[in-house]
């Protein structure tokens, strides 16, 4: 059997890193039919649309998803396809489990979090308007479905993966309704799942214990503006966005997708680091059951980060993306370590 895949390779570095991990999926020996459609500036200029027709009956068609990035206009132009995506197919879980890779040097050694963010509403949503010439309002809509909907995401996870702790992150104590609804959402399908911990942190004093000591955390589930910073801010412990994957999960359908940019600054020139694409791959195979090859790429991954001999430049290595991936992929032919 093969399994379907709608690939949505982005621009600037977006096909050469979803190139590698296409490659290396394949290296895994399980079958895959790809139907690539572009996004985004690129896909304008060809269909007159950000995200063609033809795309979005691919991904009604596969339910499955793996995206490169797509450049965002900043301060005008289209609105971000990652966000057209997620509410487009109701993708409400956004998921990024944030761990470290061997000898990438931290200053915080075995982080091991996970932060789950609601995807479709809130500030993130980007529901603007200019009421008078200078003065602008922003929406943020909070939903009781919603809410319980991302809570009930994280502490299942939880209790599927054995994870012990879920701190809910807020700023109710100044928007009592907006952010209240939120938390009490989450203590009400916390009251659920006994067996897991459950806490509550303001999210500006969240960002100063995260800096202080991650350790103390396990899971985070937040709202979604709140859920985009802190999740990059987690991801300088463990070397960057480079190295961080991310998914985008609904009930009938789920995109996977890196969380960096699209770097156009080293577009075509093989140097970019391929590793938050390689793991957002993996993600899709767990998320497709496969967890075996899931973990044939883990361990390559890490074989190529334990030796050294093969890392792109940012990591202090030589090699390109292209070699990057032929290491790993000559590592998944041979017996494990």
């Amino acid at each position: 059997m093969a399994y379907k895949i709608t690939l949505i390779p982005g621009d600037g570095i977006g096909p050469e890193v979803t190139g590698a991990a296409v490659r290396i999926l394949e290296a895994t020996g399980l079958k895959f039919e790809w139907e690539s459609f572009q996004a985004g500036a690129e896909a304008y200029e060809k269909y007159h649309e950000y995200i063609p027709k033809e795309l979005t009956e691919s991904i009604e068609r596969t339910r499955v998803g793996l995206k490169g990035p797509v450049t965002t206009p900043v301060g005008g132009g289209f609105s971000s396809i990652n966000v057209r995506l997620r509410k487009q197919f109701e993708l409400f879980a956004n998921f990024r489990p944030i761990q470290n890779l061997p000898h990438i040097p931290t200053r915080y050694p075995d982080v091991d979090l996970i932060i789950v963010r609601e995807n479709t509403e809130s500030l993130y949503s980007g529901l603007e308007h200019e009421v008078v010439p200078g003065v602008v309002e922003s929406l943020k809509i909070i939903t009781e479905k919603a809410s319980t909907r991302i809570a009930r995401f994280a502490f299942e996870y939880a209790r599927k993966h054995k994870r012990k702790k879920i701190h809910a992150i807020h700023k109710a104590n100044i928007m009592k309704l907006s952010d209240g609804l939120f938390l009490r959402c989450s203590r009400n399908v916390s009251k659920e799942y006994p067996e897991i911990t459950y806490g509550e942190h303001i999210v500006d004093n969240t960002c100063m214990q995260l800096v202080m000591n991650p350790y103390q955390y396990d899971m985070l589930v937040m709202e979604n503006l709140y859920g985009d910073i802190i999740s990059d801010l987690c991801a300088a412990f463990v070397g960057g966005l480079g190295f961080v994957p991310g998914a985008n999960i609904g009930e009938s359908c789920a995109i996977f997708e890196a969380v960096h940019g699209s770097a156009p600054d080293i577009a075509g020139k093989d140097i970019a680091n391929p590793t938050a694409v390689i793991r957002s791959a993996q993600l899709m195979l767990r998320h497709l059951g496969e967890q075996a090859a899931a973990d044939k790429i883990q361990d390559a991954l890490e074989h190529v980060y334990r030796h050294r001999e093969k890392l792109t430049r940012d990591v202090g290595g030589k090699a390109g993306t292209s070699e990057f991936a032929d290491s790993m992929v000559e590592q998944m032919g041979k017996d494990p370590e």
